[in-house]
């Protein structure tokens, strides 16, 4: 029983620390030699990338984030078959029961770390391309669906923080129509509801209307203080 509690602590460990790994700042220091938390609106995201640096960093930015995501769960399934080929898991474990539940917490810990790495001082991105990788990972349908709303209201709007939260709503609706089991829906609850509270500042600027558009350029220089 010892070697599996650890090997369930060992998964949510790695799964935060590959949603920690800071895609955007490194991506932004190699090419501009600057701070991306110091540009634009601070995040480290693929968002903040575009708009300081084109399409081509922020789309690189865009995929590795969510390849964290993807890799947060399969590295949940792949221990779990390691684990039962070694007879680390004691009879008394239900698999079917703890699989769901880990892939769960493993989720939200990848969220945690890209929106509070602890490789930038626990400060990062608003999670939402980690956060599709891992539902598209913990269910193609949910995760398609879900970035089908972002597809369909970034198209109207153009506006990327407007189409993260619609996606972030639209995914507990999805996790109950697509009938997931209790934890994913609990996921698609507080992932979702998180990722709305990141992006507390945007829905300010929405309100009042001085929200950018994709397209909009950010001046790449940090930001001066006095």
């Amino acid at each position: 029983m010892a070697i599996w509690l650890t090997l369930c602590g060992a998964i949510v460990v790695i799964a935060y620390l590959l949603g920690s790994f800071p895609t955007g700042y490194l991506a932004v220091k190699q090419l501009k030699g600057i701070d991306i938390r110091e540009v634009g609106s601070g995040s480290t995201g693929a968002t903040n990338v575009l708009r300081t640096l084109g399409k081509g960093p922020g789309s690189f930015v865009l995929l590795v984030d969510c390849l964290k995501g993807v890799l947060a769960i399969a590295i949940v399934y792949f221990l779990f078959n390691f684990a039962k080929s070694q007879n680390f898991i004691p009879p008394t474990v239900d698999v079917e029961l703890w699989q769901p539940w880990l892939v769960t917490l493993a989720g939200l810990a990848a969220i945690l770390g890209h929106s509070k790495s602890i490789f930038l001082g626990f400060s990062g991105g608003k999670s939402v391309a980690t956060g599709i990788g891992i539902l598209l990972a913990m269910s193609w349908q949910v995760g398609l669906a879900t970035v089908g709303v972002f597809a369909v209201v970034i198209a109207i709007s153009r506006i990327v923080s407007l189409s993260s939260i619609m996606g972030a709503i639209a995914v507990s609706i999805f996790m109950v129509i697509f009938q997931q089991p209790l934890p994913y829906i609990l996921f698609g609850l507080t992932g979702g509801l998180y990722v709305i509270l990141r992006h507390r500042s945007n829905i300010e600027r929405l309100l009042a209307g001085t929200e950018p558009k994709v397209g909009q350029k950010v001046a790449t220089e940090p930001e001066q203080t006095t």
